[in-house]
């Protein structure tokens, strides 16, 4: 449309030329403007991690990203980053406004503090949502399980740094913290822990991964603590994080987003079989006053499967 009113506009002014040069001077003024009138798309940088290339969990975040853009309305145009990045430097990265925009992470208080929150669970709380990975040997220990104070006396296993440690300490749990992802399956293998708390968005994806492993999904429990995962961006911009607030308000009211949700995790959700399992709630006390609990249109529900 802006292109055909251009070329309207030229075709006018050259009919009120006198002669055909001015014509066709104005045509090649119109032309040279067209860089500048045009509406210019405004880049917005996300991590890109070489693991997502064979993993399909960076797959979500990513289109949601997209969905949320196109639907605010907003200019916006999301791209990956020229190169691959650990989680830890994403982080810094929106933080600090050098080379990316938002990333998407488990909240806790310090990230709050330090980076912009759109506090939308994207993934509705799915990943508070933990299964537990042990030992193919261990199945018949497990469930044998009767009381939750029984699971609390077995040690799992965690990240240092991730937001699950100290949860899980809070609830009276026996961890063990890791500084390596994959020091933790071998960890299992070893047997220096007992189970591994993992989503379920994330499970069956790691089963696959570590095939040659004798793992095995633990029967009858699973844990749930609410874990919001949310797009954060930098402290200032406050544009941009009205923008993705409100294309995803507007997914969520048209559908878009559950279409989405379902297609990435619908399959998962329900091989868990969580309605038939006993759910261990615990307390996540790091979490803001501002987390919208209370809205339960926002969060997974293994009742609903949505």
């Amino acid at each position: 449309m802006l292109l055909l009113f251009l070329f309207m506009t030229a075709i006018l002014v050259g009919r009120r030329s006198l002669v055909g040069s001015k014509f066709a001077n104005s045509m090649v003024l119109v032309l040279c403007l067209l860089p500048q009138l045009s509406w210019s798309k405004q880049i917005v940088t996300y991590a890109w991690a070489a693991s997502m290339s064979n993993d399909e969990r960076g797959h979500y975040p990513i289109a949601l990203l997209k969905l949320a853009l196109l639907k605010s309305g907003e200019n916006f145009e999301a791209r990956p980053s020229k190169i691959s990045m650990p989680q830890w430097r994403t982080l810094r990265q929106v933080q600090m406004g050098k080379e990316l925009d938002v990333v998407w992470t488990m909240t806790n208080p310090e990230r709050e503090e330090e980076l912009l929150p759109i506090r939308i669970p994207i993934d509705r709380g799915l990943l508070g949502w933990r299964l537990l990975l042990i030992n193919a040997n261990q199945t018949q220990q497990f469930a044998n399980l009767t009381a939750p104070n029984e699971l609390r006396h077995l040690r799992a296993g965690q990240g240092h740094d991730w937001p699950d440690y100290p949860i899980l300490l809070a609830n009276q749990f026996k961890v063990s913290p890791s500084s390596s992802y994959e020091g933790l399956f071998e960890m299992l293998k070893r047997g220096r822990i007992d189970y591994f708390p993992r989503s379920v968005m994330e499970i069956d994806v790691e089963l696959q991964a570590h095939s040659s492993l004798d793992f095995r999904v633990a029967p009858n429990w699973v844990l749930y603590y609410p874990a919001p995962l949310y797009f954060f961006v930098k402290k200032d911009q406050i544009k941009l994080a009205a923008a993705i607030e409100r294309g995803l308000l507007i997914a969520m009211k048209d559908g878009s987003m559950r279409t989405l949700f379902l297609k990435q995790f619908g399959a998962v959700i329900a091989q868990a079989d969580l309605k038939n399992r006993r759910i261990l709630k615990l307390d996540n006390p790091y979490l803001s006053s501002a987390t919208p609990l209370q809205h339960r249109e926002l969060w997974f529900s293994p009742a609903l499967g949505f």
